[in-house]
């Protein structure tokens, strides 16, 4: 088990496709999920009122306790699997069946005047909101929520439709997402080029082949749609809800669909709905090269603190075209590739303090000894020590490519893996090959909105200046799209703000408790 803060940060994604040899989303660690309790009975039927359980074990499960004063409830609800309805001959795959939706309350036993439920989601899409309420409900001292918000809300969680205890997507063999995340982040051979698509072939048939039809109703619009059950089954009128990176995403298209029953959203990280697979993946190569940029930078000031001093962009690209050729072997047989390499710089680059980590990683992995590589690579690929993943990365596609009408051709991703590769070389040709992951998937697909939500009220769009997997020149353009979007900066690095320093836990803190909204421009400093 990591560290409280550290799983925290790592939960909250981002909106990417498959990127080379795995996702470039967000660098987030998962426990293994935990499995339904025969406890729990049925879930209430759509529109019913939910039985809560006390389930004292899943954070037992996650972190080997329980915060202090907290009390922890689960239950589940059903919902249609497509609400666009109908029935009959002409009904759409689902209709009139439901997925069951999975939920964990946190109630504060210091609670006064109760403002109502956050429902909060880390993003990915993948993340559990099950889990990430139980770490948020540790408190600021170890990178959860404040009192203040803990004394004044119950805490939900929530596990998206196809994720973790909600009707879970299950289509990915391990041996293949060990595959795709060791596969080199940029193939440049056509014969390397053709074995990704190959692999990319075989897993989209696989899924295909599983869930069919099925497919598209796992998209961002469906789970919004969701958002409103759990709103009406916690009895609030309105939504109060705090969102990550795709969590955005999932907020700003609850706020389209149901802009008059908004209270408050706080969409920290924020993804531009607008951006098509193409300059969305170009958009994350541009911030995880100015996110390595910075760490550069930092290392060549601190070499008495980094290893790889004074030019860490060489010592990392030099680790990579090593291990193209000669991987360097773990005890237990496993062989750090440039994959793995890679995925291990990805993670690294989610918070500040993750620098150093990389830096004494790539350095033990010069000196034969891989151990740290594969600690920041499996962290960020959620696989366990007996090379098992969960359902992060199934649902992840089965979501990104529902979600994407925009399936650019191989001729096209192979062009865009030249051109990138000569303006985001550490990270470029990984995110064009990333493309070819929704390209070869199965299924239609079920876009979300992109426009106003006129009738809500102002909406909380927070970004930092140095965010790698959502870069900043997304925070203005969410806010602007929503047209009550109103932008609070933080100078920061790493992927979101809140609650990082007291200047932007202030900040979200009054909007959330008071609906104060931040003065227009507002920016926070680093620290």
């Amino acid at each position: 088990m990591t560290r409280t803060p550290d799983r925290i940060r790592r939960f909250r994604l981002t909106l990417a496709g498959l990127a080379a040899a795995a996702l470039v989303a967000a660098g987030c660690t998962m426990p293994a999920f935990a499995p339904r309790s025969d406890t729990e009975g049925e879930a209430a039927a759509p529109g019913a009122t939910p039985t809560w359980r006390a389930c004292p074990e899943v954070p037992r499960e996650l972190v080997r306790r329980s915060a202090p004063g907290m009390r922890y409830e689960c239950a589940r609800i059903k919902v249609p699997r497509d609400w666009a309805g109908g029935s009959g001959a002409t009904a759409g795959p689902g209709a009139g069946e439901t997925f069951e939706i999975a939920l964990l309350r946190v109630r504060s036993d210091k609670q006064r005047n109760r403002i109502g439920s956050l429902l909060v989601n880390p993003g990915g899409p993948g993340g559990s909101g099950v889990d990430t309420a139980v770490y948020l409900s540790f408190g600021e001292q170890f990178g959860g929520l404040p009192d203040t918000i803990l004394d004044r809300f119950d805490i939900v969680g929530f596990d998206p439709r196809g994720v973790a205890r909600s009707s879970p997507v299950e289509c990915i063999p391990d041996a293949d997402l060990d595959a795709s995340f060791g596969y080199d982040p940029d193939p440049r051979s056509q014969e390397s080029f053709d074995g990704f698509v190959a692999l990319s072939k075989r897993i989209g048939q696989g899924c295909g082949d599983k869930y069919g039809n099925q497919l598209p109703l796992y998209s961002t619009e469906q789970a919004a749609r969701d958002m409103d059950a759990i709103r009406a089954a916690v009895g609030d009128d309105k939504l109060t809800y705090l969102g990550y990176s795709y969590g955005t995403l999932l907020g700003a298209t609850y706020a389209q669909l149901f802009p008059q029953r908004v209270r408050a959203l706080v969409l920290d990280g924020a993804v531009d709905p607008r951006q098509g697979l193409i300059a969305g993946s170009e958009s994350q190569a541009k911030g995880f090269e100015r996110a390595f940029g910075n760490l550069h930078r930092w290392c060549a000031a601190n070499a008495a603190r980094c290893p790889l001093a004074p030019d860490a962009r060489a010592a990392v690209t030099s680790a990579i075209d090593k291990a193209r050729v000669s991987p360097v072997r773990a005890a237990d047989g496993r062989e750090a590739t440039a994959g793995w390499v890679f995925y291990a710089v990805i993670s690294s680059l989610y918070t500040e303090s993750g620098w150093q980590e990389l830096a004494r990683a790539i350095n033990r992995l010069e000196e034969g000894n891989p151990d740290d590589v594969f600690r920041l690579a499996d962290a960020y690929a959620d696989r366990d020590d007996n090379g098992h993943y969960t359902n992060l990365f199934d649902a992840n596609m089965a979501v990104n490519c529902a979600d994407e009408e925009e399936r650019p051709s191989l001729d096209r991703i192979r062009q865009l893996q030249s051109q990138w590769r000569q303006q985001y070389p550490l990270f470029g040709p990984a995110l064009a090959v990333g493309l070819v992951s929704c390209t070869e998937w199965p299924g239609g697909s079920d876009p979300f909105p992109t426009g106003r939500a006129d009738g809500a009220p102002p909406i909380l769009v927070v970004g930092t200046t140095g965010d790698p997997a959502t870069p900043y020149e997304q925070t203005p353009a969410l806010a602007e799209m929503l047209g009550v979007g109103r932008v609070l900066t933080w100078e920061g690095e790493g992927h979101t703000a809140y609650p990082q320093t007291a200047c932007i836990t202030q900040a979200v803190d009054a909007y959330l408790i008071d609906l104060t909204v931040p003065v227009e421009g507002k920016r926070c400093p680093a620290r």
